[in-house]
């Protein structure tokens, strides 16, 4: 497999499913429950779903029934979704029911959000623009529902053992998270910082956390598809790197089918209202 070759989204969705369940901060849950208290069932709006992995992370971790609401622009992940929740129970085995609702998550207003007790979202804001962060903190506080967002990439990674390249690609890759798609300039890792001052602003607290993946030779397979993305992503960015990328490609996916590969991804969670 090349560098440019990488594997289909849902396919990458269900590859990095453990290593987000790893990172993200059970402690915020535990703050966020006394606000659910009193909920029957408990509504939670998950906003651009996927393939489910935070509900059925989620709804693991809370008892009492559940009614979860998946937002996505995608149809077939949302049938993905819906579908991997089968099955799938509360904490104390109570019910857990899933409704999906298909289009823009980013046009939603309170009165979409407020049925819901608790707002959800995860591996999102970077993909948003400052006005629809705007707009998605604006729904949720006007609807009076705390937010948890998990798993937002800050641009930090950590490669080890060092590669002199890996600075370059790393602003490159930066670079390209913020680039401007179809006249929309996505915040990248900047998303979390805004979202934060969004609520802020609004008078609603906000507690965050560092939610890195760390990846060892037991996530091989996902540190060798995060990386090519990541050097793909760089050199599209900055076709100047296209050069040296081969020679880098080729060492640091010998790392990894070798064992000798360990990455840290930083990523930040967010509770707001909690």
């Amino acid at each position: 497999m090349t560098v440019e070759e990488t594997l289909p989204f849902a396919e990458w969705l269900r590859l990095r499913e453990p290593a987000d369940a790893a990172a993200r901060a059970a402690d915020l849950v535990d703050a966020v429950r006394p606000r659910l208290a009193g909920h029957d069932p408990i509504v939670i709006h998950d906003l651009g779903s996927g393939t489910g992995s935070m509900s059925r992370w989620l709804a693991a971790r809370l008892t009492g029934p559940q009614r979860w609401v998946l937002h996505d622009r995608d149809a077939d992940l949302l049938a993905r979704a819906a579908d991997s929740m089968a099955g799938v129970t509360a904490a104390d085995g109570a019910p857990v029911t899933v409704h999906t609702r298909h289009g823009d998550l980013t046009r939603l207003s309170a009165a979409d959000l407020s049925d819901g007790a608790l707002v959800t979202a995860s591996a999102l804001l970077d993909m948003l623009t400052a006005e629809e962060v705007e707009r998605v903190v604006r729904a949720c506080v006007d609807a009076g529902r705390p937010a948890l967002f998990a798993i937002s990439v800050t641009g930090r990674v950590r490669l080890t053992p060092e590669d002199p390249l890996d600075a370059a690609v790393e602003e490159a890759f930066n670079a390209h998270q913020r680039r401007t798609v179809d006249g929309r300039p996505l915040l990248g890792p900047d998303a979390a910082a805004v979202t934060a001052a969004a609520f802020a602003r609004r008078g609603v607290p906000v507690v965050e956390r560092p939610t890195p993946w760390r990846l060892g030779p037991q996530q091989a397979d996902l540190a060798a598809e995060w990386f090519r993305g990541w050097l793909g992503a760089a050199c599209e960015q900055r076709p100047d790197l296209a050069g040296p990328a081969g020679a880098y490609a080729e060492r640091r996916l010998a790392e990894a089918a070798a064992g000798r590969l360990e990455v840290v991804v930083e990523h930040r969670d967010l509770l707001a209202g909690g």
